[in-house]
Order: C-alpha cells, then sequence, then structure tokens
C-alpha cells in the first residue's frame, strides 16, 4: 500500500462511521478488526447478527445479516425456493442459502468507488433495509423451516398488506 493511500485509509475508514450509529442506537457492537463491526440488533421476530465489512480493493462496503438457526437439511431444497421467490420482490440486497451447512443469510453492498464518502444517513438506510427485509420474511423463513410449508404457501400466509386499523 503507497504512503497516499496508508494515509487516506488513516484519515477515513467507514467503519468508524457504522460503528458510531451502531452506537448511537444502542447496539450491541464488536469491531473484531479494523474493517469490520458486528452488531446485535433486536428486531421483531428475533435478534439479528449483522456484520458490515470494509472491502478496501473493491472500495465497497459489505452488509450480512446471519440468522441464528441453520436450515436442516431436509428443508433447504424448499427454502432455496423461498429464497427465489423473497429477492424477486427486493429492490436491492438478496437472501442467501449456503446448501453444506444450512446458513441463511440477507446480504447488500454499497460501492463508494473513486473516493465517495459514507453517510450517516447511507448507514442507517443500508442497515434499516437489511433489518426491513429480514422481519418482512422471518416468519414465511420459519414457516417453511419449521411447519413444513411450501414457498408459495409461505409468502402468501405472511405477505399480505393490511388496509386501516382495527
Amino acid at each position: 500500500m503507497s504512503a497516499v493511500a496508508a494515509l487516506r485509509r488513516e484519515i477515513y475508514n467507514p467503519i468508524d462511521r457504522v460503528e458510531r450509529v451502531a452506537a448511537t442506537n444502542a447496539w450491541s457492537v464488536d469491531r473484531p478488526t479494523e474493517d469490520e463491526v458486528s452488531m446485535v440488533v433486536e428486531s421483531e421476530w428475533s435478534d439479528l447478527h449483522l456484520s458490515v465489512c470494509w472491502r478496501e480493493d473493491l472500495e465497497s462496503l459489505q452488509f450480512t445479516c446471519v440468522f441464528a438457526d441453520r436450515v436442516p437439511a431436509p428443508r433447504r431444497e424448499e427454502t432455496g425456493r423461498l429464497m427465489l421467490v423473497a429477492n424477486s420482490q427486493l429492490f436491492q440486497g438478496h437472501f442467501d442459502l449456503w446448501f453444506n451447512d444450512g446458513t441463511l443469510l440477507y446480504r447488500d453492498a454499497l460501492l463508494l468507488s473513486g473516493g465517495a464518502r459514507f453517510t450517516d444517513q447511507q448507514c442507517q438506510a443500508l442497515i434499516a433495509n437489511g433489518i426491513e427485509a429480514c422481519q418482512r420474511y422471518f416468519p414465511a423463513i420459519q414457516f417453511v423451516v419449521w411447519a413444513g410449508k411450501n414457498a408459495e404457501d409461505a409468502i402468501e400466509s405472511c405477505l399480505f398488506e393490511t388496509m386501516g386499523e382495527a
């Protein structure tokens, strides 16, 4: 790394901003490396384990939310079908299922090419979009993984818009 790049990195690391935003929201934060922050965020359905990593080589922030429970082998194919349906409904980010061990996660990225600066608003939006997607699809995931429903029935049962107030 050149001296200029080292100085730029010393002056600006977007993970510093993520850490400050997390602290402002009183989220449990851990910074295992200079380029990564891990958080635990309480959501409507469960605690979410979030990670934001700075990839200087790609000039990109990578956001990941890992679900606590692994998908059992017999439910992975149907869960994969659910992820296809869910991903087709997302504007940004995507769900992923690692078939080798059943890890289920949501991922997104923000490119900061050419020295673009990361703002508090972008940080809040990146995290909020991920949390919203995880909360929105959590019941459908549970229906598929633990109740044995198929992907289409789970989506239909869980994703509907309410009108008015009761």
